[in-house]
């Protein structure tokens, strides 16, 4: 049985793990069904990119809201791809187990632990960075490798079960949007793999 999948998106993100998600089910790769995109505002390009491929929609402005919003639907996961609003701790609770994030940093699987790059050096976990940030921030410190993590939400802030993560290796000349047009590729292949796993199981 195709797993029913809630997607939600923003006007901060435009659409590429919405996209690679679509690709992965048109592909067979995901076996599942994107029920419903989700988005706090109509200029969105997510929203878009689901108009496209005619997936039903919904607008959702205030984040009290979502909860309901998502129960008429029923999915199994909930995929936060470019999702800006704080999820409120009802919504985390009610699902728990169900709701993906990616973050743009390496989570450990502790409060106190570390993740090592493919170099063996300490990997940045930039708890609590958006992406922008976060991404300057491998920059200033000067690391050898950015990465992302797709994990479970919890009530811990940027943290939770960690289902796959991807690195790539930071370049000399490396700006903010030349270092994450690359690490966009992987998170975008990154989120098919997660999902195939996820709705094999």
């Amino acid at each position: 049985m195709k797993k029913r999948l809630a997607v939600l998106v923003s006007n901060t993100g435009t659409g590429t793990n919405l996209q690679a998600i679509i690709d992965g089910i048109e592909s067979k790769k995901i076996k599942a069904t994107i029920v419903i995109v989700v988005s706090d505002t109509e200029k969105s390009l997510g929203l878009m990119r689901a108009k496209k491929y005619n997936l039903p929609i919904k607008i959702v402005p205030k984040k009290e809201g979502l909860l309901s919003a998502l129960k008429k639907y029923d999915p199994d996961f909930i995929c936060l791809a470019g999702w800006k609003q704080i999820i409120v701790d009802k919504v985390i609770s009610t699902y728990e187990s169900k709701i993906l994030n990616i973050h743009p940093g390496l989570i450990p699987d502790t409060i106190n632990g570390t993740i090592m790059n493919p170099d063996n050096t300490n990997a940045l976990w930039n708890k609590g960075k958006l992406t922008n940030t976060a991404i300057k921030n491998f920059l200033d410190q000067k690391s050898t490798y950015a990465g992302s993590s797709i994990h479970f939400l919890t009530h811990e802030f940027d943290f939770g079960p960690v289902l796959g993560m991807c690195f790539e290796k930071i370049k000399t000349r490396d700006t903010i949007d030349t270092l994450y047009a690359r690490l966009k590729i992987k998170e975008n292949q990154l989120y098919q793999n997660v999902l195939q796993k996820l709705c094999d199981e």
